[in-house]
């Protein structure tokens, strides 16, 4: 995969005249919005008043997968997500033009000062849209465009769980990871094997519904928006349930207002903790560093759902 450079500097010399060519209008300011270890994204004031967001990626082809990823989700939600404008890629940049989602990404602390109501309706209208997405049904699981398996617990095990177990037994070997959690992880799987059942169909799952990609307008903390895909596939729905409980999602009851919404799921609370906590861990292998908070909270919510056991 031909690795891209995310440089500011270079992106902003460069993206204003990408968006005039798509667009055909001057781009008259450009600010950079933040981004992470695979993109940059900038909104760009075009000169007939409106705002377009710019996100620059650090892989080819990455552009072209989230552009399918946020046409299928938008098309299964009422709630206002990104529309693709253009795909843009030379052998320099590879740029997602899309619609701009008004608001503020709700990782804000300030919106934990919100009262109860306004987090309430909040909860409520992020489980609603979350719930249309898992109302899209698929025959198969996997990749969205081209899922392989009639099973989800085969499609787990072999493409996701076992690669990842196996990585971070390398890594254990050479001195690189937790012998303790490593075994953790394996005991939690242990179990999730035995417990687990296969899901009625696979779902349209958004992949990354945690608070960082999910907008608010910063008076109200009305939902604006959900933006960022990642992982969109066709899989059970309670994978896509791990990412409302990180950061401080439960601060505003994400998971218990849409569990309470969708109905019962055997074994739901062991899966869930089991999902996170290896997704935590699989941040060391994707991007080389993890977020030693986060595996932490994760690796006592699998020990505690192993302890019922």
């Amino acid at each position: 995969m031909q690795q891209l450079s995310l440089d500011k500097k270079h992106l902003a010399a460069l993206l204003p005249a990408i968006a005039e060519d798509y667009m055909n209008l001057p781009v008259q300011g450009l600010r950079y919005l933040g981004g992470g270890t695979y993109g940059r994204v900038f909104a760009a004031q075009l000169a007939n008043g409106s705002k377009i967001a710019l996100k620059a990626y650090r892989i080819n082809d990455m552009h072209e997968t989230e552009a399918n990823q946020l046409q299928m989700l938008s098309a299964n939600t009422s709630v206002p997500m990104p529309q693709v404008l253009f795909v843009h890629s030379d052998d320099a940049l590879a740029v997602l033009g899309m619609s701009f989602i008004p608001g503020r990404n709700v990782l804000d602390p300030r919106f934990l000062l919100k009262n109860a109501s306004a987090k309430k309706i909040f909860a409520q209208d992020v489980a609603q849209g979350l719930l249309e997405l898992h109302s899209a049904t698929g025959t198969k699981y996997g990749d969205l465009q081209n899922p392989t398996h009639t099973s989800w617990l085969a499609y787990y095990k072999e493409t996701i769980a076992e690669d990842i177990l196996t990585g971070l037994g390398e890594l254990v070997s050479k001195g690189k990871y937790s012998a303790k959690r490593h075994d953790l992880l394996c005991r939690g799987y242990e179990r999730f094997e035995q417990v687990a059942e296969e899901p009625k169909a696979p779902v349209l799952i958004h992949g990354d519904l945690n608070i960082m990609n999910i907008m608010a307008d910063p008076k109200t903390l009305a939902l604006t928006g959900f933006i960022d895909p990642c992982g969109t596939m066709w899989a059970d729905r309670d994978y896509d349930l791990f990412q409302l409980q990180n950061m401080w999602g439960n601060q505003y009851g994400l998971y218990q207002t849409y569990t309470s919404l969708c109905g019962a799921s055997p074994h739901r609370e062991l899966k869930v903790a089991f999902y996170g906590a290896l997704n935590e861990a699989a941040c060391i292998l994707r991007a080389g560093v993890g977020y030693e908070i986060w595996q932490q909270l994760w690796n006592r919510r699998l020990q505690a759902q192993l302890n019922r056991f």
